[in-house]
């Protein structure tokens, strides 16, 4: 599985901006793969910014380009 940094790296040279990490997580969870949980999340259960529904397909496109969805 690829980390958020590569993640970070494929999405700022394919789409020529920086995903939040947050963004990715919140997109890992929506796919069903297991996200890790920063210590320094306020709730387990809300997110604070969640990922705009224009930069989902970006994300989308990563996880399938690292192979982590089909």
């Amino acid at each position: 599985m690829a980390t958020y940094k590569e993640i970070q790296a494929y999405i700022k040279r394919e789409n020529n901006y920086s995903a939040k990490t947050c963004w990715i997580a919140h997109m890992k969870e929506m796919h069903g793969l297991k996200p890790r949980v920063s210590p320094r999340r306020i709730s387990v259960n809300e997110r604070v910014h969640p990922c705009p529904e224009e930069k989902q397909p970006d994300i989308l496109a990563a996880f399938k380009y690292f192979g982590m969805v089909e």
